[in-house]
């Protein structure tokens, strides 16, 4: 490899590191328009092993606002990224697909909407599968697969006060 291909591959993994980032951060946030604006056109996600639907951005993007108000505190954490180039028309590196871990600490709401405490109630934890496709606007996610492994849910009923 030359080096200007080395430092291309370095700025691709860069900006599909971003991307795989602000995922995550959107779906923490709520933010559902930026979470949207990170799909290609016609980008799907899943999220039926977690319970969840399948379908395109919009309407993914409609249940996670929905489903995400019974839990106020959410944060998602993706690791272990493992990142492969592949091939779209014969031309190398304009897709591309990430494995990454996830664990997920959430807060179920209170009656009032409001999570009671900042101490998660519900965490997950499992491997998403995105699939990548470089566009005129940058990288953008074609497919987000989410294959959840493991939950646990606290008992509130028996918590201390300290806890909650």
């Amino acid at each position: 490899m030359t080096q200007r291909v080395e430092l291309a591959a370095v700025i691709d993994r860069l900006a599909i590191d971003a991307l795989i980032t602000e995922y995550a951060v959107t779906v923490d946030d709520g933010d559902w328009d930026a979470y949207q604006q990170l799909f290609a056109p016609g980008g799907r996600a899943d999220y039926r092993s977690a319970g969840g639907i399948e379908g395109d951005s919009a309407e993914v993007a409609a249940w996670l606002a929905e489903t995400m108000r019974m839990f106020p505190m959410r944060q998602h954490l993706i690791v272990n990224r493992r990142l492969e180039f592949g091939t779209l028309e014969q031309d190398i590196g304009d897709s591309a697909r990430v494995r990454a871990d996830y664990v997920n600490p959430m807060r179920f709401a209170d009656r009032a909407g409001e999570a009671a405490s900042t101490a998660p109630d519900f965490v997950c934890g499992g491997r998403y599968a995105f699939a990548l496709l470089r566009t005129h606007g940058g990288w953008r996610l074609r497919e987000v697969a989410v294959r959840e492994k493991w939950r646990r849910v606290r008992d509130r009923r028996h918590a201390t006060p300290a806890e909650d």
